[in-house]
C-alpha cells in the first residue's frame, strides 16, 4: 500500500497550495465557535516535514480545519479573545524543492490567510508566554509529539486534550463543505464507471486500480486511500491492497475507491461480475446485502447510532442479513458481517466519531457486507450518506447498485 501511494503522490503537483477552496471566512467562523466555549489557551500545530521531504505531507486536520492552512511549520494560538497565526520564514533551500511558500513579512498575508495577527514563527514562545499568564488552561492535540514539550515547559498547568471540541465542530459539515464531499463522490463514481468499462477476464486488479487513480489524477483530485480490488477469493478480505490477482470470467470484484478532492474525501464500494453476469449465488448474495443496506438507508434518521448497544444500523443490517440468506450449511448470513454498518467522512475518509445519536448535518457512510471464504464469494456495497432533518440524501446515488444496472453497466 506503502508503495502504491509513493507512485501516486510522485505524479501528483509538489507546491502546496496557500489556503483552502472553502471560504476563509468559513474557517473564522470555526475558530469564534471555538472560542465561544474556551476557558484557556489553545495550541495546535501544522505538519513538519523533512529536511529532504520527497512526497507530499497531508495537512492535520483539525489544524486545517480551523485555518485552511496547508503549508507545514505553522502554528496556531487561540485565546477567548484572539487568534494568531505564526508561520516559518522563508527557506530558499525548501521554495527550490517545494514552490514558494509565505511569511509573516509578506505583503497581503493576512488577506491570504484570514488571520489579522500573523508573526513570525520564533515569536510563538513569546505570545504563548503572554496568554499563559493571564489563562490557567492550556489545549494542545494530545496526537502531536509537541505536547511533551508544553508539559516539560508549563509542569505546574493542566494540559488538556484540543481535539474532542474540535471534533464536535467537525462531525456536522456545513454546506461549502457537503459541497465538497459531493465533488469528490461525484469523481469517484465517474472512476468506479471507467473501471467498470475496462474490466475483463485476464487483466490484472491493479489495472482496474490503474484506471480508477487515473481518473482522479485527471481531476485534479488524489486517492483518499488505496484502491481495494479484490476479485474473486480476495473479495473477502476487508483491505486487501496487493492488487496483482488476475481476474476471470464468473468471479465478482469487490472494488473499493474513492477520490480525496480540496482535503475532502469520499468512500465509495461497489460490487460487480466480470464478464457482465452474476451468477446464481452471487446475485443471491447480492441482493442480501444490497436489501440490507437499502434497510439502514430507509431507517437512517436524526436520533439513530450507527454502532453500539441496543437498535443500531449496524444490529439492523445483520437481522435482515439473518432473515433473507442461509448459507451452505443452513446458518443465517449475519455472522459474515463482520466489521461496523459506517463512519464519518470529511476531511478524513475515518473522520472522528462522537459517542451519540446522528445528527442532521453529519456526513457517513453506509456499507454492509458480506464475506464467505468457503464459498470464495465477497459483497460489499457502501455509498455516502448525508443525514437530513427529515431522514437521508444518498450522495452517491448516480452509481448503480441493482444487480440488473451493474450487469448491464458493464457488459461490453
Amino acid at each position: 500500500m506503502r508503495r502504491f501511494l509513493a507512485a501516486v503522490l510522485l505524479l501528483a503537483p509538489l507546491t502546496l497550495p496557500s489556503a483552502a477552496k472553502i471560504p476563509l471566512d468559513e474557517f473564522a467562523a470555526r475558530r469564534a465557535s471555538l472560542r465561544k466555549s474556551l476557558d484557556g489557551v489553545l495550541v495546535l500545530f501544522a505538519q513538519t516535514e523533512g529536511k529532504d521531504e520527497v512526497f507530499r505531507v497531508p495537512p492535520d486536520p483539525n489544524f486545517y480545519y480551523l485555518t485552511g492552512w496547508s503549508q507545514p511549520g505553522a502554528v496556531l494560538l487561540l485565546t477567548p479573545h484572539e487568534e494568531l497565526l505564526f508561520l516559518p520564514h522563508h527557506d530558499l533551500h525548501t521554495e527550490q524543492f517545494h514552490g514558494k511558500r509565505a511569511s509573516a513579512e509578506d505583503a497581503g498575508v493576512q488577506s491570504l490567510t484570514g488571520f489579522e495577527a500573523v508573526f513570525p514563527r520564533e515569536k510563538f514562545e513569546s505570545e504563548l508566554s503572554r496568554a499563559m499568564a493571564a489563562h490557567e488552561k492550556v489545549y494542545a492535540a494530545f496526537d502531536q509529539p509537541v505536547v511533551e514539550k508544553l508539559k516539560t515547559a508549563y509542569p505546574f498547568r493542566d494540559i488538556h486534550d484540543a481535539v474532542p471540541s474540535i471534533v464536535k465542530l467537525r462531525v456536522k459539515k456545513s454546506a461549502a463543505e457537503i459541497a465538497a464531499i459531493q465533488h469528490a463522490t461525484d469523481v469517484s463514481l465517474e472512476a468506479h464507471r471507467a473501471s467498470w468499462k475496462r474490466m475483463a477476464s485476464g487483466l490484472s486488479e491493479y489495472q482496474l486500480a490503474a484506471k480508477v487513480v487515473n481518473t482522479f489524477l485527471e481531476h485534479g483530485c488524489d486517492v483518499a486511500y488505496a484502491p481495494i480490488v479484490g476479485s474473486g477469493p480476495n473479495g473477502v478480505v476487508l483491505h486487501y491492497s496487493s492488487n496483482q490477482r488476475g481476474m476471470d470470467n464468473g468471479e465478482v470484484v469487490v472494488l473499493d475507491a474513492a477520490a480525496e478532492c480540496e482535503g475532502y474525501a469520499s468512500d465509495i464500494t461497489r460490487t460487480v461480475p466480470v464478464g457482465g453476469k452474476f451468477s446464481a449465488r452471487q446475485r443471491e448474495i447480492y441482493e442480501v446485502v444490497l436489501g440490507a443496506q437499502k434497510a439502514a438507508i430507509a431507517a437512517l434518521k436524526p436520533g439513530m447510532r450507527l454502532t453500539g448497544e441496543g437498535d443500531t444500523l449496524t444490529k439492523l443490517a445483520k437481522d435482515y442479513m439473518n432473515a433473507h440468506g442461509k448459507d451452505l450449511h443452513g446458518e443465517g448470513l449475519g455472522k459474515y458481517f463482520i466489521h461496523g454498518l459506517g463512519h464519518q467522512i470529511g476531511l478524513q475518509v475515518h473522520d472522528p466519531n462522537v459517542n451519540g445519536p446522528l445528527e442532521a448535518g453529519m456526513v457517513v457512510t453506509i456499507e454492509p457486507g458480506i464475506y464467505i471464504e468457503e464459498e470464495g464469494i465477497g459483497v460489499r456495497i457502501e455509498d455516502v450518506v448525508l443525514v437530513t432533518e427529515n431522514g437521508a440524501k444518498v450522495l452517491s446515488a448516480a452509481l448503480p447498485r441493482e444487480p440488473d444496472e451493474i450487469e448491464k453497466a458493464v457488459a461490453k
